[in-house]
């Protein structure tokens, strides 16, 4: 028998790659020997450098775990190297997807750590821009004669296409607004005009009187309106008749088929346009009623009186649902709601001007600079460029423009010899009344004398040597 020492593979595990094939010859079994001992010492190179190749070895004398540990690490160098890959044309400038993690938790954590700062750090109060001043530039166009009274009232249809006048010589008049033409004379009432309102659809006009009367008047055909009335159809409407003084205020309500009233008699009327009846009589005040309105959507009337009160009504109901007076209770000579319905702009005899808060209850702003201690005279508000102004009437003859939020005076034109009694705005149209029988007419000028359509104009105007001005005489800029 052999020794140990001859047999240096007993004690080694046989495997199936380590015993020959029985078919084998003794020689072919020597060289299968030492080509196995090569394919070891290969083995062994390839495992001491494992980088330095990604081919796997042949040998069959591998073991499991080394066979899995070697494609694990293929593997995971395939997907690191995909990655790599995958990532590099994104990020150039990334070196190792190790730096890549490290950056981006850096970053994560300055953003962090801004965002706790900013949370903790107060922030700069953001300033409101300053309110910029609206910068009208209305001047006298037209000086419309043919009263030969004092002219109480001129207002704008609703189209901005005529203007109505009511003059103490017992007459009304229409005129071309864009032209200044006369139009049309309406004759009627037995003594002074006061007072006039449009309806919204500019078709009829309606008149109070000092003979304590009301005519509702057909703009067409310049003769009073015809009822509705099946039992008088195609007839013409007799006078509104039930107040028992003087008729000083009327307004329309948006939709037309509304008109309020107040008169010398304290009381507040609302007619029904259609039918040409008295729908509610409301005992407004203990004063001659001076001025009254409608809000935008026809709910409420706002009426004001020489008692020093305002009150708002519900107008379905006739309820009182607001009573406005300031502390020092000066007369109020003309009211009148916001275009948007929340403010109600009264004008007093102690030369202000005051925007109430009827919600509220309280005075939000004071406009002053006119003169106004004697008579009623109107005030408005007014609509350039989306940006609403305040305009009033003068007992000076001056018209005064107030900015709405600064109360700062932005404009003040020169009108009439006189008393200016009334004031009416349709966008870049004004027009006055006044105490020298006279209507003027001012347009909004653009870029320092020159009209929309690009009409050079004169600058200023004398207006005491102004003469009547016919249709011919005129030409305008688009307006």
């Amino acid at each position: 028998m052999a020794s140990e020492e001859e047999r240096p593979d007993a004690k080694r595990r046989r495997t199936d790659g380590d015993s020959p094939p029985p078919y084998m010859s003794p020689k072919d079994r020597d060289d299968d020997a030492e080509h196995r001992a090569s394919g070891a010492t290969r083995r062994l190179s390839i495992r001491q450098a494992p980088r330095a190749s990604r081919t796997m070895s042949r040998s069959p004398s591998g073991d499991y775990n080394s066979r899995r540990s070697s494609r694990s690490r293929l593997r995971s160098r395939s997907r690191s190297t995909t990655r790599s890959d995958s990532r590099s044309p994104l990020r150039s400038r990334s070196r190792s997807p190790s730096s890549s993690r490290s950056r981006s938790r850096s970053r994560s954590q300055t953003s962090s750590n801004r965002t706790r700062t900013d949370s903790l750090s107060p922030r700069p109060r953001q300033l409101t821009p300053p309110h910029e001043l609206l910068k009208p530039n209305y001047r006298a166009r037209l000086a419309l004669h043919g009263h030969t009274h004092p002219i109480s009232q001129v207002r704008i249809s609703p189209n901005g296409r005529f203007i109505a006048s009511a003059s103490a010589d017992a007459t009304l008049k229409i005129w071309d607004a864009s032209t200044g033409a006369h139009m049309d004379t309406l004759v009627g009432h037995m003594a002074g005009v006061s007072c006039l309102a449009w309806t919204p659809d500019s078709n009829t006009l309606a008149s109070g009187s000092d003979d304590k009367t009301i005519r509702l008047w057909d703009r067409v055909t310049g003769r009073p309106r015809t009822t509705t009335r099946k039992s008088a159809t195609g007839q013409e409407m007799a006078p509104l008749k039930g107040h028992h003084n003087y008729i000083h205020c009327l307004a329309f309500s948006p939709k037309g088929n509304i008109l309020a009233s107040g008169s010398y008699d304290e009381a507040v009327f609302l007619w029904d346009v259609r039918a040409g009846r008295l729908m509610r009589s409301l005992p407004a005040h203990s004063d001659p009623v001076s001025g009254i309105d409608f809000c935008r959507d026809g709910t409420l009337v706002v009426s004001c009186s020489t008692d020093g009160l305002i009150r708002v009504w519900d107008t379905s109901t006739g309820q009182c649902l607001r009573t406005l007076v300031h502390e020092d209770n000066p007369a109020v000579a003309n009211v009148c709601f916001s275009p948007n319905g929340r403010f109600v702009l009264a004008s007093n005899l102690d030369n202000c001007i005051r925007l109430w808060d009827y919600v509220a209850g309280s005075v939000k702003k004071t406009y002053q600079g006119h003169l106004n201690e004697k008579f009623a005279v109107g005030g408005c508000f007014g609509v350039l460029d989306g940006e609403p102004f305040i305009a009033s009437a003068s007992e000076d003859g001056s018209i005064v423009l107030w900015d709405v939020k600064s109360k700062a005076v932005i404009q003040r034109v020169e009108g009439h010899k006189g008393v200016c009694f009334w004031v009416d705005v349709h966008g870049e149209t004004m027009v006055s009344a006044g105490q020298d029988h006279t209507v003027r007419v001012y347009r909004h000028i653009r870029d320092s004398g020159v009209t929309q359509n690009g009409a050079a104009t004169e600058e200023t105007q004398d207006l005491q040597s102004v003469l009547p001005i016919h249709q011919e005489d005129v030409e305008m800029g688009n307006v």
